[in-house]
């Protein structure tokens, strides 16, 4: 059977209302996010066969396991499944926690493929531990073992991440980015972390109430988001109403609140329509105060800072805008460029909307 990936289409209004639509492709890692309640984990249930929606069409590489007709249940399903909290055995061993997951083989066939799975997540030389013996990442690692033990079509991982410190999360991130360079399945990741989402997943499949409000590349969702509330689930903080005054072949102009903005050409929205727009925090240019360049001329804006706070060598601030002052905006600059142009709270400063971070999104609903 050739591999071609999993499709998922979803749909109901009762008990969960579901209206989802999604695919992943062989080699390929699919995010969902969103916020809790969203129905993350009842997608994921439902496509493991431990939940089944009214409306359903499920297809993984060429098989059906849900249609009108027909409904596949967990057991004849190849997916390997990854809980939230590892759903080990506590009185197996790591090798028979993962040797019950083998197909039917001889025991010496069985041994050599649990070793060479732990070698695979880099638990060698722990096969003899029970799980009250391991810490929390070794455990996650024993359940991805486990996992792939199957042979799954496909892998399903419910918040992987969310059970372990700060630390081991980043080394997991890690590992499983290595590991999915040696699987040619799709995997498919329930996370409610935006970032870990950005940094691990191909495709991002946002989730609300239910419902897939869109799904594309991190880089699309992060700073083309579809709608307002697509930008405001991303957690974009720079967002704002405004007038389309000019289409020009290479530009777009808007007016926000009296002050004349220039974006690049965005000539799906007509002239006179209202609109908002919306801008990255990494979009907005900080002028230097020693040495001008000529990128500040693009939009400049002043303003003072009433918020700063540093975190993880980045100088996140927040400005009143002067020719606006009941607006704010969110800046994020490296840390030791905050510091050479010693800000504060309190500071003015200057800065520049660059045209080509300026996204257009409709201006209702």
């Amino acid at each position: 059977m050739s591999k071609t990936g999993i499709s998922v289409s979803l749909s109901q209004q009762q008990p969960i209302p579901l209206q989802v639509k999604l695919t992943c492709k062989p080699g390929e890692l699919l995010a969902l996010t969103g916020p809790s309640g969203s129905g993350k984990t009842t997608v994921l249930r439902a496509i493991a066969g431990l939940y089944r929606a009214k409306n359903g069409q499920i297809e993984c590489n060429g098989e059906i396991w849900q249609d009108g007709k027909r409904f596949l249940p967990a057991h004849r399903r190849h997916v390997g499944l990854v809980f939230q909290q590892y759903a080990l055995f506590p009185h197996l061993t790591v090798f028979d926690n993962i040797r019950l997951a083998l197909p039917k083989q001889s025991k010496v066939e069985q041994s050599r493929e649990v070793m060479t799975l732990l070698a695979q997540v880099h638990l060698a030389g722990l096969e003899k531990r029970y799980p009250k013996q391991l810490s929390g990442g070794q455990k996650q690692r024993v359940a991805v073992a486990r996992a792939l033990a199957r042979k799954p079509a496909v892998l399903l991982l419910d918040e992987p991440f969310s059970a372990v410190d700060q630390v081991t999360r980043r080394k997991l991130y890690r590992e499983l980015l290595l590991l999915r360079q040696s699987l040619a399945i799709p995997i498919i990741l329930v996370t409610h972390d935006l970032e870990e989402s950005a940094l691990l997943a191909d495709k991002i499949a946002l989730l609300h109430r239910g419902e897939v409000l869109q799904t594309g590349a991190p880089e699309t969702l992060l700073k083309r988001p579809q709608t307002v509330t697509i930008a405001r689930l991303m957690d974009q903080q720079n967002v704002f109403e405004g007038c389309v005054i000019e289409q020009a072949p290479n530009q777009t102009t808007l007016n926000w609140h009296g002050i004349v903005l220039y974006a690049q050409a965005q000539p799906d929205w007509p002239v006179g329509g209202k609109v908002y727009w919306m801008i990255p925090a990494s979009g907005i240019l900080l002028h230097r105060r020693d040495r001008p360049s000529r990128g500040e001329k693009e939009n400049p804006l002043s303003g003072r800072i009433v918020e700063y706070f540093e975190i993880n060598g980045q100088a996140h601030i927040c400005v009143t805008v002067d020719q606006t002052p009941l607006c704010k905006l969110s800046i994020n600059v490296p840390l030791h460029v905050a510091q050479r142009n010693r800000l504060r709270p309190g500071e003015a400063i200057g800065f520049s909307v660059l045209a080509q971070h300026i996204h257009l999104m409709p201006g209702k609903g």
